[in-house]
Formats: structure tokens, C-alpha cells, sequence
């Protein structure tokens, strides 16, 4: 009876990582739980069969993007179609689970290769201790950061909460600026792994407390932190400009509810007489703001703009607002821009049109062919744009902050800081807006870039190129979701001593292609290898 018992509490420890995986995030936000939470998982990766370690990563991804996710339902209340809704839950926790599976079954096929010990065709590997550290080392930091970059590219991508996010978050994501925020997943797989040697080498009653494998991961952490903050001093030297911004927080209801809408302009009004004494530079309203007054181009959008840009001083506008051109529909931003006397002074007016839209949110899968299609989407079915510059801004709206090859396209076009505007009251009363905020603390280390953020129920704040955050924040430190707020900061907008030189971080430059090339070379040689052993097999067996 008792064995029974145990049997089953060993069960309920092997989804115990999916648990601690999922408190590094919202709403927990115990940061630091992801350096050891996966470490139970790749101890069983080298020391059991690839099906039960596809099986077991799998049912603890399911566990964490299924509790990660818990917001989605918040859709259902603000009226989106509840079995829609449970199984798009479902669906896409599955989907990104199948990602933890992967993981889990190359990982077991490495070890195999590890552990080899010859056969009567094939002999015995020269240094196997060397596979041991290639696999602790390389293989286990390159394969999980591989399959992130999948996930974050293939089929439109799902670019959210990357294994490093939370060091990110902890100020402790400077690794970003080199490799990106998968960098910093391969040091926290790598922490992991280095957690699973140590009890390995106990279980198995060995005395290398101080092998190469424990001592090897710690030089290159601190190798990676070291060089990066050597590289990141040199943006003390760039030409830089402050810009005192305001952020106005909204809180305007989800396009789905029915229900009675405040004076647009009153609220404004209270909201804009609580910067308007900083006299700010920037001004900047969430996504969508403009649609309580038109299109984002429309006469009204523009008086209203000219107004909050006469009542704060600024000279300066950006918000976000649908628009119609040509028989299309396109998600936008704008950037107003004022002379000195704002009464007489014309306008200039410059439209980005969102690139990156959210399918089954802005757009039907196949709508342009099927055009039945196009009302089922709740905000009809948008175009995506061009990518380009606001003034000296790079803009994105909503989910596009997700997307870091956009934002080092427009970090290579010149931006000297970044804007992300958007609109997640449709998830109103769920933990959605927090985690999509901890989204661009990692933007701003990769590109070396300020961001400014507003949202129109929160998440609202400024990142400096470190990745500090100052958020718009209640009482009690946590940031303001589901009111109203606004604040002022200053932010620095960089730019290189010349034209010329590259851009501010090295992951800024050359992007994914190092991690990209570097996994399909490894899978590539894992197939090879794989080949190499059939042939040998089926040689040996026709002798």
C-alpha cells in the first residue's frame, strides 16, 4: 500500500517543473524559479528512453502554457464565444507544449549518442567524456534555443514568454544584447543542466564536486555577462538626446462590450491636466485611442490631437487608430508633429500601418479569397502595411512588440527609440497585460533602444536599453491594469557618433542567423549520425 502511494506521489513530482516553470511568470513572477525548474526533466533525459522523455516534457509544457495562458478565457466575458475560446486554449497550449517534446526526445537521443559504448560494428568513442560536456555544454542550451526560435517564426509565430524572460525581467537579461532572449534561455537550460550533472554525479556516489562540467558553465555565464557589459559601455559614448514623454493610460472598454461610453474628451481632460506642467516633448496614447473619435486620418482624429497637443505642450503626438484606404482596412499609429504655435502651425502627419497582424483577431486565415470569411473577424479584416519610421521612432502596435526581427528592422532603418502602442482590454481582469509587458523589457536590451509603452488598461511604463523598467504602478508596486493613469519620464534617444557605424548591440546586427545556422548545423548532424549508424548496422549484418 505504501509503495502504491509513492508511486502515485512520483507522478504528481513529474509535472512539478511545468509548476515551477510557470511561477517565474505572471502572476507569481518568481523570477528566479526557471534556473532549477527544469532540471528534474533533464535528468530524465539522460537517463531514460525518448519516448517517456517526449511524453513527460510534453505533459509538463502542457501544464505550464496551459496555466501560463489562464487569460484567454478573459475573451468570454467580453464577449467572445466560449467554446471558441476553451479550444483555442487548449489548442495552443498543446501546440507549444509539442515544442517541450521535441526538446525532450532530441535530448535523449544526444545521451544515447553520449553514453555509446560501441557495438560489434561500431567501435567506441575516442573521448567520451568530451561527448558529455558537448552535450551538457552545446547540444542540451542549442537545442532548446533552436526550437524557441521555431515556435517564435514557423507558421506566424508565437513569439511569447521565452525560457529567459523572467532573467530579463530580473535585470539580469544583459546576455539579450549579444544573442537575443534565447541567449539567455540556453544559460538558464545551461544552469539547469548543471543542477541535473551534481545530481547525477551524488546519485551515482562519484566525488567530481569540482569537474569541468560544473566549473565550465560558471566561466562561460560569467564569460557572457562580462562581455556584454564591456560592449554595453560604449553606448556611453553615442550621441544621445532626452525627451521628457507622457503616457496616457485610457482604460476605454473592449470592443466586444455593450456598454455606455464616458465623454471621450472629459476624460482626457482630467487625465492630460496631470502631465500638462511637465510641458512634455512626446505625447503618447495607446492603441486604438483615436477610434473614439474616426479613422486615424479623419479631420475629427486630427482636432483632437491638435488639442492635447495645445492643452500638455507638446509638439509631439503618437496614437493608435483604424483607418480605410483604397478599400482596405489597416490597424495604425500616427505621428503628429506641431511647430511652435499650435493654434496657426499646420500639421505633419505620418501613418505606419501594422505589419504584424493577430490572425482570428484582425484578420481571417484565407479572407482575401474567401470573403465570407471577413465578418467573422472581430474588428474586420485588416491589411498589414509597410514597415518604416515614425519621425525618428520605431513603432509597433499590440503583438508586434513580440516580434524581435521587427524591431531590428527598424532599429537598421534608423530608430533612435522604440514606441509600443497597444489595446489588451479585450483580456480585461486577467494577468494577460503583465506578461505582455515583461515582452519588451527584452526588446529594449536586444536592440539597445529606450522603449516607451502605453497600453490602454496597462501595461504602461518606459525600459531603458538595460532592461529597466518603470512602470505605471499602484500602491503597492505592482503596475496599474484595468484603470486609468498617466505619468511622464525622460527617456534618451540613441544614435551612433556617424551614419555609418553599427548598430548599438551585437544581436542588433547579425540577429538569429548565428543561433539559426548553428541548430540546423546540429540537427543536421544528428541525422547524419543517425545515418552513419544504420549503415554501419546493416553492413555489418550483410557480412
Amino acid at each position: 500500500m505504501i509503495s502504491e502511494a509513492l508511486k502515485k506521489l512520483a507522478r504528481i513530482f513529474w509535472i512539478l517543473p511545468g509548476f515551477l516553470l510557470w511561477a517565474s511568470f505572471p502572476p507569481m513572477a518568481e523570477k528566479t524559479d526557471c534556473v532549477f525548474a527544469l532540471a528534474p526533466l533533464l535528468w530524465l533525459a539522460r537517463n531514460k528512453d525518448a519516448k517517456t522523455n517526449f511524453c513527460r516534457w510534453f505533459l509538463n509544457g502542457f501544464v505550464f502554457w496551459f496555466a501560463t495562458l489562464s487569460w484567454m478565457p478573459a475573451i468570454v466575458k467580453n464577449g467572445g464565444p466560449w467554446p471558441l475560446v476553451v479550444l483555442g486554449w487548449g489548442a495552443l497550449a498543446a501546440y507549444c507544449a509539442l515544442y517541450f517534446g521535441a526538446f525532450g526526445w532530441l535530448s535523449s537521443k544526444v545521451w544515447a549518442w553520449v553514453k555509446d559504448e560501441g557495438t560489434a560494428w561500431r567501435k567506441p568513442p575516442r573521448f567520451p567524456y568530451a561527448r558529455r560536456l558537448f552535450a551538457i555544454l552545446v547540444a542540451e542550451p542549442l537545442l532548446w534555443c533552436g526550437l524557441e526560435l521555431l515556435r517564435s517564426r514557423l507558421f506566424g509565430g508565437f513569439s511569447w514568454n521565452h525560457l529567459g524572460l523572467p532573467l530579463v525581467n530580473a535585470n539580469l537579461g544583459s546576455p539579450a544584447a549579444l544573442g537575443g532572449v534565447y541567449l539567455v534561455s540556453a544559460v538558464v537550460i545551461l544552469i539547469n543542466g548543471t543542477i541535473a550533472g551534481i545530481a547525477e554525479r551524488i546519485m551515482k556516489r562519484t566525488t567530481r564536486w569540482a569537474s569541468l562540467e560544473t566549473l565550465i558553465p560558471f566561466l562561460l555565464i560569467w564569460g557572457l555577462y562580462a562581455l556584454e557589459g564591456s560592449a554595453a559601455r560604449r553606448m556611453d559614448y553615442w550621441e544621445n538626446e532626452d525627451c521628457t514623454v507622457a503616457l496616457v493610460q485610457r482604460n476605454f472598454p473592449c470592443v466586444f462590450k455593450q456598454a455606455e461610453r464616458e465623454d471621450p474628451i472629459a476624460v482626457y481632460s482630467n487625465l492630460l491636466a496631470n502631465v500638462a506642467y511637465t510641458r512634455p516633448d512626446l505625447v503618447v496614447l495607446a492603441e486604438s485611442a483615436l477610434s473614439e473619435f474616426g479613422a486615424a486620418d479623419s479631420p475629427r482624429s486630427l482636432a483632437f490631437v491638435r488639442w492635447v497637443s495645445k492643452l500638455t505642450g507638446a509638439r509631439e503626438v503618437i496614437a493608435g487608430g483604424g483607418r480605410f484606404a483604397d478599400g482596405k482596412e489597416y490597424n495604425s499609429a500616427a505621428l503628429f508633429s506641431f511647430g511652435l504655435d499650435v493654434r496657426q502651425s499646420g500639421c505633419d502627419m505620418q501613418i505606419y500601418d501594422k505589419v504584424h497582424l493577430v490572425p482570428f483577431g484582425e484578420f481571417i486565415p484565407g479572407d482575401k479569397w474567401i470573403t465570407a470569411l471577413q465578418k467573422l473577424a472581430p474588428v474586420g479584416s485588416c491589411t498589414p502595411g509597410e514597415l518604416k519610421l515614425l519621425g525618428d521612432y520605431g513603432v509597433a502596435i499590440c503583438y508586434e512588440d513580440t516580434d524581435s526581427a521587427q524591431m531590428r528592422a527598424l532599429l537598421h532603418k534608423g530608430a533612435r527609440a522604440l514606441v509600443f502602442i497597444t489595446n489588451d482590454s479585450w483580456f480585461s481582469d486577467s494577468i494577460e497585460a503583465e506578461q505582455h509587458s515583461w515582452q519588451a523589457v527584452a526588446r529594449a536590451v536586444e536592440t539597445g533602444l529606450a522603449v516607451i509603452r502605453v497600453g490602454n488598461s496597462g501595461v504602461t511604463g518606459t525600459i531603458d536599453p538595460r532592461g529597466r523598467a518603470s512602470w505605471l504602478s499602484r500602491a503597492d508596486g505592482r503596475p496599474l491594469v484595468d484603470e486609468r493613469g498617466t505619468m511622464c519620464d525622460t527617456v534618451t534617444k540613441l544614435s551612433p557618433p556617424c551614419p555609418t557605424m553599427s548598430p548599438v548591440t551585437f544581436y542588433g546586427m547579425l540577429g538569429d542567423i548565428p543561433l539559426a545556422v548553428s541548430f540546423a548545423l546540429l540537427i543536421l548532424s544528428m541525422v547524419l549520425v543517425k545515418y552513419k549508424n544504420t549503415y554501419e548496422k546493416r553492413r555489418y549484418m550483410s557480412m
